[in-house]
């Protein structure tokens, strides 16, 4: 694993932590750059709702005047919530820390704060991968589930990037892809991306069998659970393929690259769909969160 600014947890997350209690991860880029306001930070209430709900304790993260920190309050929220965060990956982080910047984590990030301070379960949205046609463009996310050890709960990776190649990738770096529920590899807003899942999953205990084997077994990579959006939540496929046409035109036309293609294309299909896939959002949000609460009480067994 990668070396990190040592985090800081809150009280709850480091007495759950100490009485081996489950604890779910939480990404917060979601919350600073994937969401409007004021949706934003009322997804942030409801995510960690859900996590309770399901017995967990939620753990969001996010870099505060230059200090990683892993669960945070109701005013730290608001900040991550209000705006002008930066966002962070791996590699900015102790940059933030040393020159004490408010920075948003993603999922690259939360992985890394969240097995520092001995977290095992994380959950978010949607996996970075490969970007089409640029196979030399790829998130940070995959090299760093290959050699973070925290089971990620994710609607597989978005339907904007090239899903073959970052299976692909994912099986070189020998990262256990498991599907939940599924054999189809879900594509963040369809609940099918086309191709299929290594494993098949269909319950928290599976799971947690699995993780336990995958680490005693020296496994020092990360695990990627994926989890189709609930099916009433699915974006219309045709509304999709015409939303995903007109952004990637769109980004070509404006020579958007490398790490603004993402935002771009999303900020396109929410303003295009008419808010239709902001609803698919927070619907696989949330129920990645609740999963991901079932995996670590199973896990804290």
């Amino acid at each position: 694993m990668p070396h990190v600014p040592r985090p800081v947890a809150s009280p709850e997350v480091r007495d759950a932590l100490r009485a081996g209690a489950p604890v779910v991860a939480l990404e917060s880029t979601l919350l600073a750059h994937g969401l409007p306001a004021p949706r934003n930070r009322e997804v942030a209430d409801e995510l960690e709702a859900v996590v309770r709900a399901a017995g967990a304790v939620p753990a969001t993260v996010a870099v505060l005047d230059g200090t990683p920190r892993v669960g945070l309050t109701a005013a730290e929220l608001d900040r991550v919530c209000g705006g002008e965060l930066v966002k962070l990956s791996v590699r900015d982080l102790g940059v933030a820390v040393g020159l004490r910047r408010d920075g948003a984590t993603t999922v690259a990030a939360t992985a890394v704060l969240a097995a520092a301070t001995g977290l095992t379960v994380f959950a978010t949205g949607g996996l970075g991968g490969v970007h089409r046609a640029a196979s030399w463009d790829v998130s940070a996310d995959l090299a760093t589930l290959a050699r973070t050890p925290v089971l990620t709960v994710c609607s597989g990776v978005k339907s904007i990037l090239d899903v073959a190649a970052t299976l692909e990738l994912l099986e070189t770096s020998s990262v256990p892809v498991l599907g939940f529920g599924t054999d189809a590899f879900p594509g963040f807003y369809r609940r099918d991306s086309g191709f299929p899942v290594p494993w098949r999953v269909d319950t928290p205990a599976q799971v947690a069998a699995v993780w336990r084997a995958h680490r005693r077994l020296g496994g020092g990579a990360g695990l990627v659970l994926a989890q189709p959006v609930p099916a009433p939540d699915e974006l219309d496929a045709a509304l999709h393929d015409r939303l995903l046409a007109g952004g990637l035109e769109r980004v070509a036309a404006r020579g958007i690259v490398g790490k603004d293609v993402t935002p771009a294309l999303l900020e396109h299909f929410h303003t295009a769909s008419g808010g239709a896939s902001l609803t698919t959002n927070v619907a696989l949000v949330r129920a990645n969160a609740e999963l991901a609460a079932r995996v670590a009480v199973a896990l804290a067994r």
